[in-house]
């Protein structure tokens, strides 16, 4: 009997250590929004700090603070 060297290759012949091209940048992007979101609730935490004539002298009032919408979400 003869027998022939044939190998069949796995559906993922790749190394373990690989990664898929578009997974890298969609975990950076992933980590930028976070960092993003994490600064807006700073900003927001350290306004909410603030009293009512402090945010007077920087325009704005205790409503817009406390809005979904304020001014550091557009940046």
């Amino acid at each position: 009997m003869h027998s022939s060297n044939i190998t069949i290759a796995g559906r993922n012949s790749r190394s373990p250590h690989s990664v898929r091209p578009g997974l890298l940048p969609a975990a950076i992007t992933a980590v930028h929004w976070l960092a993003r979101k994490i600064g807006e609730r700073q900003n927001r935490n350290a306004l909410m700090e603030l009293s009512d004539d402090q945010l007077k002298d920087i325009g704005l009032s205790r409503g817009q603070t406390e809005s979904d919408v304020h001014v550091y979400s557009r940046y």
